[in-house]
C-alpha cells in the first residue's frame, strides 16, 4: 500500500474513531441521567482536572478568561477527547487490540474520576462503563466497514513461450496472449462507510444533547426554586441613599444585576440541591451538634443586607466583584445554638459537591451581616449562585467565606484543618484589601480636550471607603467627589472633573479606609489578593 493510500485509510479510520467517540459521550450522558450529572464521564474528568490544576494554571485561566474559564475548559476537554478518539480509530484499523485498549483505558480513567468525586453515589462508575462498552461496539462496527483501498492495476504479464512447434493454423500473435490480473475481492463501499459514520456521530451528538439538556433542567431544585416565595425579612436592609450611583455614561450600576454577578467557583457542573432534603449540620468543637432544616431556616428571623462580594483572583482594576441585596439567617445565631469551644478559631464550611472554605470564626460571630443566604435581589438564589443556601460574609474574599450550596459547618482550628484553596497555596484568612478602579474612561480611549468626567468604584468591605484621590501623570493627588455611602459592607462610587489637555496621559486612583490609604505597591493576587493603584492611559486630542 502506498503512502497516499495509507494516509487515506488512516483518515477514514480517524473519522470512525470520532464517530465512535460521539457515541461514547452520548451514552455516558444519557446513563448519567439516572446516576447524577457529576457521574457523567465528561463532567467527572473535568472536575477532577479542576481539582488537580496547579495554582499558576488556575490563575492563568481566571485572569485570561475570567468567568468564561469553565467554558474554555469544557471546549478544551472536548478537543482532547476528539483527538484521542481519532487516534483510537487509527490504531483500531491497524490492529484492533491497540484501539480497544485505548478505549478501555479512557473508560477506566473516567470511571475512577467519577468514583473519586464527593458528590457521586455508589453507581458513579456506571456511565463510564456503559460509555466504554458503547465506544468499543461502535468502533468495531465502523472499523469493519472501512472501505478497502483499491490496489493498482497489474501490468500485463507476457505469457511464457510455448515450446511446442509453431502451428501455422494458430493466429499470429497468439503466443503473446496475456494473463489478466485477478480483481480484488469486493469490499465495503466508501459511501456506505461515510453514511454509517455520519449516522453514528449524529446519534451520539443527539444523545449527548438530550442527556445534558434534561440533566440541566429536569431537576427538583429548579422546580422548587420556581415555586418558592421568600418570607419577609424580620430586619430589612438600611435604605439606600439616592446618590449612591454616579450618573456618568459607562459606569457600572451600584447594584449589580444577578445575571451580571460574577461567578468563580470549582463546580464544573452546577449542583442541583433539592431544598426539601437540604440540611445544614453544625458540629466539631461545639457543646452540642445542630442540624438546621430548610423549613426551620425559612421560619427563622431573616435579615436583609447589602454586601459587596469580591474574588481573591480579582486583579487591580478587575471586575470579579459585585454588590447585591441578600436575605438570610445570621450565621452567628446558628453557631450560638451549637456553643463553640473557646479555643475554636475557624469554621470549615462544605458545599454539597465537596468544596471547603476556612472562615475565621470571629467573622461569623461578630456583629457583621454574615449570612446563610437564601435570597438575592428579592428573589431566591439563582441555582448557579448557590440555591438553596450559600454563605455571604462581608469583608472576606470568597475563597474563605462564600461557600455555595453549603451543607456543613465544622467548628475547628486553623492548626487542625485546611480547606480547598489553602491546600493549594492561598493564605488562610483572606480579608478583602482596600482597592479602587477607574471605570470611565477606558484604557486607550481617545478623548477631546476640555472637561472630562473620570469615574469609578472603590471598596473596603466592613471598613468603609472614606476618601478617594486621582492623579494625572506625575501631578499631585487630588480629592474626588464621593457618591453617597451605601454602608461599610458595600462599595462606593466616585467622580472627578478633569480639565484635559492634548497629549497622552496616565490616570491613577487610590482609596482610603479608616486605617489610611491603600497600598500602591504592585502585588499579585496570590496568595491573598492584589494590591496597587489602578491606572488608565488615554489620548486627548
Amino acid at each position: 500500500m502506498s503512502t497516499r493510500e495509507s494516509r487515506t485509510r488512516d483518515g477514514l479510520a480517524a473519522l470512525a474513531g470520532l464517530a465512535a467517540g460521539a457515541v461514547t459521550v452520548g451514552v455516558g450522558s444519557l446513563v448519567a441521567l439516572f446516576t447524577g450529572a457529576a457521574s457523567d464521564p465528561i463532567n467527572a474528568v473535568g472536575a477532577t482536572f479542576v481539582d488537580a490544576t496547579p495554582l499558576w494554571l488556575k490563575e492563568f485561566a481566571t485572569s485570561t478568561f475570567g468567568t468564561d474559564d469553565k467554558l474554555v475548559l469544557g471546549l478544551g476537554e472536548v478537543l482532547v477527547l476528539a483527538l484521542l478518539a481519532a487516534v483510537a480509530g487509527v490504531l483500531a484499523a491497524r490492529r484492533w487490540a491497540w484501539g480497544a485498549t485505548l478505549v478501555v483505558l479512557l473508560a477506566a480513567v473516567s470511571g475512577i474520576a467519577a468514583m473519586s468525586r464527593p458528590d457521586t453515589g455508589t453507581l458513579a462508575a456506571v456511565p463510564s462503563v456503559a460509555a466504554g462498552v458503547a465506544g468499543l461496539v461502535s468502533l468495531r462496527l465502523l472499523v469493519d466497514r472501512l472501505p478497502r483501498v483499491a490496489a493498482k492495476a497489474a501490468r500485463p504479464t507476457p505469457a511464457a513461450p510455448d515450446p511446442r512447434p509453431v502451428d501455422s493454423a494458430r493466429p499470429i500473435g497468439a503466443a503473446a496472449a496475456t494473463t489478466p490480473a485477478p480483481r480484488p475481492a469486493p469490499g465495503p463501499d466508501r459511501r456506505a462507510f461515510l453514511q454509517a459514520t455520519a449516522a453514528a456521530a449524529s446519534l451520539g451528538v443527539i444523545a449527548a444533547f438530550v442527556g445534558r439538556a434534561v440533566g440541566a433542567t429536569g431537576r427538583a431544585a429548579r422546580s422548587a426554586r420556581a415555586a418558592l416565595r421568600l418570607p419577609a425579612p424580620a430586619t430589612t436592609a438600611a435604605p439606600v441613599p439616592t446618590g449612591v450611583q454616579v450618573d456618568t455614561p459607562g459606569m457600572e450600576p451600584w447594584e449589580t444585576p444577578p445575571d451580571d454577578f460574577y461567578r468563580i467557583d470549582t463546580a464544573l457542573v452546577v449542583p442541583q440541591v433539592d431544598p426539601s432534603t437540604w440540611e445544614l449540620r453544625v458540629h466539631g468543637l461545639v457543646e452540642q451538634e445542630v442540624t438546621l432544616t430548610w423549613d426551620e431556616l425559612l421560619a427563622s428571623e431573616l435579615v436583609e443586607a447589602w454586601v459587596t462580594l469580591c474574588c481573591v483572583s480579582n486583579p487591580v482594576g478587575g471586575d470579579l466583584i459585585g454588590n447585591q441585596r441578600w436575605l438570610g439567617l445570621p450565621i452567628r445565631e446558628v453557631l450560638a445554638r451549637a456553643k463553640p469551644h473557646a479555643d475554636a478559631d475557624m469554621v470549615l464550611s462544605k458545599s454539597s459537591d465537596g468544596f471547603t472554605a476556612s472562615t475565621p470564626i470571629e467573622a461569623l460571630t461578630d456583629d457583621r451581616d454574615a449570612l446563610l443566604a437564601i435570597g438575592m435581589d428579592g428573589e431566591p438564589l439563582p441555582i448557579e449562585h448557590g440555591f438553596p443556601v450559600r454563605m455571604v460574609v462581608p469583608g472576606l474574599y470568597g475563597y474563605v467565606s462564600a461557600t455555595k450550596w453549603v451543607v456543613d459547618l465544622e467548628v475547628t482550628r486553623f492548626a487542625d484543618k485546611t480547606s480547598y484553596w489553602t491546600d493549594r497555596g492561598w493564605s488562610p484568612h483572606g480579608p478583602v484589601k482596600t482597592q479602587s478602579r477607574i471605570s470611565v474612561p477606558r484604557y486607550d480611549d481617545s478623548l477631546k480636550a476640555g472637561e472630562i468626567v473620570v469615574a469609578g468604584t472603590s471598596w473596603a468591605q466592613h471598613r468603609g471607603v472614606t476618601r478617594v484621590q486621582v492623579r494625572v501623570d506625575s501631578g499631585p493627588w487630588v480629592d474626588v467627589d464621593l457618591a453617597d455611602d451605601g454602608g461599610i459592607d458595600s462599595w462606593r462610587q466616585w467622580s472627578y472633573r478633569w480639565q484635559a489637555e492634548p497629549g497622552r496621559h496616565t490616570l491613577l486612583v487610590r482609596a482610603y479606609d479608616p486605617d489610611g490609604v491603600q497600598s500602591g505597591k504592585r502585588v499579585d493576587v496570590v496568595p491573598n489578593g492584589a494590591e496597587g493603584y489602578d491606572q488608565v492611559q488615554v489620548t486627548v486630542a
